[in-house]
């Protein structure tokens, strides 16, 4: 149950920290020379990332906050294929010699809008331009309403190692005020279909506080998703920023669960999957014991970047495709969101960067910082100013603005360490915004609430 004396910070706008600093913060205009600059001096020894953004969906979820967009039709998607096939020659040309790619991830938008033969082809293209390993992960995200026998057969072939699965609720009257219909056996035959394939490694992705959602529907949720065994589960709160995503004004405000409720629904969802063998991984993860992220979790290794809590510990991402974000020990560079700009950048054969930032070592540090807490709910400040190069007081300014924290409970401090207590664990955010030197900009209107 959530204190009174908490409301203010979970009330308050504060970023999700998959990055620091934020996107929020990325620079308009960005200059290309510069992306090029880092592209052309990664380490030689260094393994990468590669994450592809595919922005179309075939009907639009009213709650979603990602960028896409109904094509009506197969055409706009194969010409956005053929400007993605460019921009991976673009970016291959101008990568410095490096370690090949480790991990590959394919988000949206559905990246199962994509055609069998067109998605094979993309993954070889991938695999050719930047030396992808053969044990490497290679994660796609799936709506289970437009996944077909033949595209599992690709993605299989393709070697796709993990499908995350867009669930969010089993309520027939959830789905139908998000404009997301999916019944049960249609995911149970996704799973089932995944699996036969050879496909093994499943997320869910659940979600709280949709309109009319009750505890019950969540728990619901929840044990569907251990009786079918599945790895890892991603517990997300809505967020509404209609302001941001336009067709959120669908979504009737009047019959969304309040602050109280939402907390307990999201504290519900937890225990019964603690109940059922989960471990609860950092802010709103969760994973079978024997998994990975879990094993990560355990032994301090786990990481976070733009796909959330992950074992990828690539410093380099490489992000293809309208709206992707690429990350470099330099800084941060997000190709254009507006479709013609993205074509017309890739076309005249420069990579399609449109906003970005350069970060200094104060940004690292506090990055750094920033990751360990959100992971581990704990961050010690002397170790990780010690770990970066920093003065042992290198971020004692962050102690003095989580002390209010500290007396209403969100936290504990104990000289320099910094500890969220699992009770305040849906806090973490804030107490992490700490740490966030760009938090006296204006927040309204560019994040979402803390809970």
């Amino acid at each position: 149950m959530i204190e009174p004396r908490w409301t203010r910070w979970a009330t308050a706008p504060v970023p999700r920290y998959t990055s620091y600093p934020t996107a929020a913060e990325f620079q308009d205009r960005f200059p290309r020379a510069t992306l090029e600059r880092w592209a052309s001096a990664l380490d030689r020894e260094a393994p990468i990332s590669v994450y592809v953004h595919i922005p179309f969906c075939e009907t639009l979820c009213w709650y979603c906050g990602c960028h896409t967009s109904v094509p009506n039709g197969y055409d706009r998607v194969a010409r956005y294929l053929t400007r993605l096939h460019q921009e991976i020659d673009l970016w291959a040309k101008r990568l410095a010699p490096h370690g090949g790619a480790r991990h590959v991830h394919f988000g949206g938008g559905s990246p199962n809008m994509l055609a069998a033969d067109d998605f094979f082809a993309l993954m070889e293209h991938l695999r050719e331009a930047f030396a992808v390993h053969e044990e490497s992960e290679i994660a796609v995200e799936l709506d289970p309403r437009s996944l077909t026998d033949e595209k599992i057969a690709a993605m299989a072939a393709s070697g796709v190692t993990r499908a995350s699965v867009g669930v969010q609720t089993l309520s027939p009257r959830v789905q139908e005020a998000i404009n997301r219909l999916q019944p049960r056996d249609m995911i149970e035959k996704a799973l089932g279909d995944l699996r036969a394939a050879g496909i093994d490694a499943i997320n869910f992705d659940l979600m709280y506080g949709l309109p009319h959602q009750s505890e019950a529907d969540i728990i619901e949720a929840a044990d569907f998703t251990a009786d079918l065994r599945v790895d890892r589960v991603a517990v997300f709160g809505y967020a509404h920023v209609p302001w941001f995503a336009k067709h959120q004004a669908a979504i009737d405000a009047s019959a969304l669960p309040g602050l109280k409720a939402r907390f307990a629904q999201a504290e519900a969802c937890a225990a019964a999957l603690e109940a059922r063998g989960y471990a609860r991984i950092g802010l709103d993860h969760f994973a079978k014991p024997v998994d990975p992220l879990a094993r990560a979790a355990a032994d301090g290794t786990l990481r976070r970047n733009f796909q959330g809590y992950t074992t990828d510990p690539c410093q380099t991402i490489i992000g293809i495709g309208n709206s992707a974000i690429s990350t470099f020990r330099e800084g941060f560079a997000q190709a254009a969101k507006d479709m013609r700009e993205w074509t017309d950048a890739v076309e005249a054969g420069g990579l399609p960067v449109a906003r970005g930032r350069a970060i200094s070592d104060d940004d690292r540090l506090r990055a750094r910082a920033i990751e360990a807490l959100m992971c581990n709910l704990e961050v010690d400040l002397e170790t990780v100013c010690a770990e970066m190069g920093a003065p042992a007081h290198g971020l004692d300014e962050a102690l003095t603005r989580a002390r209010p924290m500290a007396e209403a409970g969100l936290c504990e401090i104990s000289g320099r360490v910094i500890t969220v207590p699992e009770a305040a664990r849906m806090l973490v955010r804030p107490v992490a915004a700490a740490f966030d030197a760009y938090r006296d900009a204006p927040q309204e209107g560019r994040h979402a609430r803390a809970v």
